[in-house]
């Protein structure tokens, strides 16, 4: 027996890639749907060796499918989400919609699986931002051994965050730079992406933060540890796959650099490549199309009481988003439904 799967937004970015990673990973199917807005009708899709045509979200009807895994955008979950969720149909959402509320847990696979029973209050289970999802994969282990205080993070995100035309345009403007005539203006972002980095993604808050950085702060906290305290500079950079994350951690108590290497290695979802040579550490370019996050550049931080440095980097479209839904909605299978 398998379970009937749908997956809302086929057409996008991260819509896609759970279509490949449920293939890649076998997750039981008995039936998938691939769905997308009336504009998409029609366009196909690949699962595996199969193609599917997608179908109207609008008219869908979720009654009698399993687990809807959402890849469009809050105001689509809005409308769609609890209509699947009442129809009986488990949603994993990808949006930030559901991310903040109490009742709707917010989950890590390798870091809070147990949150996962939580499920039942509404019927729908949030993802968490993808820079968040790769920093707390290897913050948990760590935490569970000595306590964590405070993180400073500093991150490097591509493009692939912000959607298929986020990537068109650090493309278009690239190909500018050496046609003359074609060049392009910013669209998607509010300075020139290509040969640059931009310090802001998502609006700007009151405090001076952008809404990328607050939630980057409030989702460690829910995931994690509420007493962690959180810092965080979001930067998107020209780089189209695959983010980064400079962080510090400070311990309340000593934790060694080794030690650090040890916990991280035996970790789930994480890969330590961290040799002090050149290129002896992973980049945004070696990490796309791989599950794991990747550590790199471990140090004691010498200028804090009990501080240690690290460099992550992981495939936002895979553990970021598609992965990590992917890998709740097996959870979710074998710890909850139970179906064969």
């Amino acid at each position: 027996m398998g379970y009937k799967v749908v997956v809302v937004g086929a057409t996008g970015n991260v819509g896609r890639e759970m279509l490949n990673i449920l293939a890649e990973r076998q997750f039981p199917v008995a039936e998938i749907a691939a769905l997308a807005s009336r504009k998409s009708l029609g366009t196909e899709v690949s699962f595996g060796d199969k193609t599917l045509k997608t179908k109207d979200l609008a008219t869908f009807d979720f009654t009698g499918w399993d687990i809807a895994l959402f890849a469009v955008g809050s105001e689509a979950t809005k409308d769609h989400a609890p209509r699947a969720a009442k129809a009986g149909c488990t949603v994993i959402d990808n949006s930030s919609l559901y991310r903040y509320d109490p009742d709707i847990p917010l989950i890590v696979p390798e870091v809070n699986p147990e949150a996962i029973h939580g499920y039942a209050k509404k019927n729908i289970i949030a993802n968490p931002n993808c820079s968040t999802a790769q920093m707390v994969v290897a913050l948990k282990p760590l935490h569970d051994r000595a306590k964590i205080k405070r993180v400073v993070v500093s991150t490097y995100q591509s493009v692939s965050g912000a959607g298929k035309e986020a990537m068109d345009e650090l493309w278009d403007q690239t190909k500018g730079m050496y046609v003359p005539g074609q060049e392009k203006a910013p669209v998607q972002f509010p300075k020139q992406i290509a040969f640059n980095v931009i310090p802001q993604i998502d609006v700007f808050l009151d405090d001076g933060s952008t809404k990328e950085e607050w939630k980057m702060v409030a989702e460690t906290k829910k995931i994690i540890d509420p007493a962690i305290k959180v810092t965080a500079t979001c930067v998107r950079v020209p780089v189209f796959v695959g983010h980064a994350e400079a962080i510090n951690i400070e311990f309340e108590e000593f934790l060694d650099e080794d030690e650090v290497r040890d916990i991280l290695r035996e970790a789930p979802g994480v890969l330590v490549v961290d040799k002090r040579e050149a290129g002896g550490y992973v980049t945004p370019v070696e990490c796309v199309g791989d599950y794991a996050t990747f550590i790199s550049r471990i140090r004691q931080d010498s200028t804090i009481e009990n501080g240690i440095n690290l460099w992550c980097v992981s495939d936002n479209l895979r553990k970021g988003a598609a992965l990590n839904a992917v890998q709740i909605a097996e959870l979710l299978g074998r710890d909850v439904l139970k179906k064969g």
